[in-house]
C-alpha cells in the first residue's frame, strides 16, 4: 500500500452572464478495488447546452472506465452518441480521465483537453506518452493520448479545460493564450513559494490567473483540478461518552495516545476527558451563533463543541459544500475545517445516552448520535476520499 495520501480538489469558473458552466468534474471512488477515477468534461459552446454535451460525456467515461473497458472502445461507445457538427467532423465534448489505483499507478487519458501538467520535485515531469488512435471510421484521425506512471510523495498532477491554457487569448501579454508553458511556469514557482501549498489553493490561484488574463471576469468555462500525494495527516474527532462508566479510564487513555489533532463534540465527554487527565475546562465566547452553545478550551485538544447540534450542522455544511463554498468561524464550520484539512480521520463514539437529547421535538438525526456520525462519515469517503476508522465505544 501507498505510504502517501491523494489530496484531490477542484476549482472552476463560468463566463458572467451564464447560468452554469460548461465543464463537468465527475469522480468516483471504488473502495472495493482500490481506485479513485476523475473525469473533466469541457462541452463545446457555453451554458445549459455545454453542461448537458459535459455531463454526458462525463458521466458515460466515468462508468466506462468503472467497468475496465479499455480506452478506445469507451471513446468510441459515447463519442458516437455525442452530437457532432455539421460537417460530422467535430464531436461535441472533450474529456480527461484520471485513474489513480491505490497500489501506485496513475494513469491520464485525454481527448482534447489541454494535457495534464505533472510535478515531481517541483519540476515539470513527463512519463512517457502513448497515442490510441479511436475505434471506429467516423472517428478516424481522432486519438487519445494515454500517460502511466507511479506516483511519488509530493508529486502533483494539474488537470485543466482549455478556459485556462487559452486565457488571455489576443491579449497584449498572452496572443496566442495562456499556453501550457506559462501555465507550467506558473505552477512551479507556486510550488517553490509554497512547497507544501494545499490542492485547492493551488487549482484556486490558477484559475484567478486564468481570470486576471481575461481581465478579471473569464470569458469561457474554465476549470482546473489538482491531484497531489503528500504525507498524511491524521486527526480525531471524540463524540459521546463511552456506554459503560467503568471504561472511562480506557477511553481517554486511547484518546491522549493519539498524536495527532483532536477535538471534542459534547459537554458530557470532554467533562469526563478532563477529570480522568485533570484538565480545566474554559467557556469561550469568540463565536456568535444563537443556534449552537458556545465552545470551549482544554488543553490538548484544538476545540470543545457541543455535541448532537454541532455533529447535525457539520453534516449538513459538508453534504451541501462545494468549490464556491467559503467557510465562516461558526463552531460547525471550524469542525468542517479541520475535518477537510485532514486525511485519516479517526472517530471515537460514545454509545451511552444522553438523555438531554430525547425530545420529541427535535429531529430524528439530533436524537440519534449514531446515525448523524455514519452520515458524516459516508460524506467524508464518498465526496472528499477521507479515509475514515470509527470505533463504538
Amino acid at each position: 500500500m501507498a505510504d502517501y495520501h491523494i489530496e484531490i480538489d477542484f476549482q472552476q469558473s463560468h463566463p458572467k452572464g451564464q447560468i452554469v458552466c460548461g465543464d463537468v468534474f465527475y469522480s468516483r471512488k471504488i473502495r472495493e478495488e482500490g481506485r479513485t477515477i476523475l473525469v473533466l468534461s469541457d462541452g463545446i459552446g457555453h451554458g445549459v447546452k455545454a453542461n448537458v454535451l459535459a455531463t454526458l460525456t462525463a458521466s458515460m467515461a466515468l462508468n466506462y472506465t468503472s467497468f475496465h473497458i479499455k480506452p478506445d472502445i469507451a471513446a468510441n461507445i459515447f463519442m458516437r452518441v455525442l452530437p457532432r457538427s455539421s460537417d460530422g467532423k467535430e464531436s461535441y465534448a472533450t474529456f480527461t480521465i484520471i485513474e489513480i489505483e491505490d497500489e501506485g499507478m496513475v494513469r491520464i487519458i485525454n481527448y482534447d483537453n489541454p494535457p495534464s501538467l505533472i510535478f515531481r520535485h517541483g519540476k515539470i515531469f513527463y512519463p512517457k506518452e502513448e497515442r490510441i488512435n479511436i475505434r471506429g471510421d467516423e472517428n478516424k484521425g481522432k486519438i487519445l493520448r494515454i500517460r502511466e506512471f507511479h506516483p511519488m510523495k509530493e508529486d502533483r498532477i494539474i488537470f485543466m479545460t482549455d478556459g485556462v491554457d487559452q486565457s488571455g487569448l489576443g491579449s497584449a501579454k498572452y496572443p496566442m493564450g495562456w499556453g501550457l508553458e506559462n501555465i507550467s511556469y506558473f505552477a512551479e514557482n507556486q510550488i517553490a513559494r509554497e512547497p507544501d501549498i494545499p490542492a485547492g489553493k493551488l487549482a484556486r490561484k490558477i484559475i484567478s490567473q486564468a481570470a486576471m488574463n481575461d481581465g478579471v471576469e473569464v470569458k469561457d468555462d474554465t476549470s482546473c483540478g489538482v491531484v497531489y500525494f503528500r504525507e498524511p495527516r491524521e486527526f480525531m474527532l471524540i463524540t459521546g461518552p463511552p456506554f459503560y462508566k467503568i471504561k472511562d479510564f480506557d477511553f481517554v487513555a486511547a484518546i491522549q495516545n493519539f498524536r495527532g489533532k483532536k477535538i471534542i463534540c459534547g459537554g458530557t465527554t470532554a467533562e469526563i476527558i478532563a477529570r480522568e487527565l485533570d484538565l480545566e475546562v474554559r467557556i469561550e465566547h469568540r463565536f456568535r451563533d444563537e443556534e449552537i452553545p458556545p465552545t470551549a478550551e482544554m488543553f490538548g485538544f484544538e476545540m470543545v463543541t457541543e455535541g448532537i447540534l454541532t455533529l447535525g450542522k457539520v453534516e449538513e455544511i459538508l453534504e451541501a459544500y462545494n468549490s464556491e463554498t467559503r467557510l465562516e468561524d461558526s463552531p460547525p464550520e471550524e469542525v468542517v475545517k479541520l475535518l477537510l484539512n485532514h486525511d485519516y480521520i479517526h472517530i471515537i463514539v460514545g454509545t451511552r445516552i444522553n438523555w438531554a437529547h430525547q425530545d420529541p421535538d427535535q429531529p430524528v438525526q439530533l436524537e440519534i448520535r449514531k446515525f448523524v456520525v455514519k452520515r458524516i462519515i459516508k460524506i467524508l469517503e464518498e465526496k472528499f476520499f477521507k479515509k475514515v476508522k470509527v470505533n463504538y465505544t
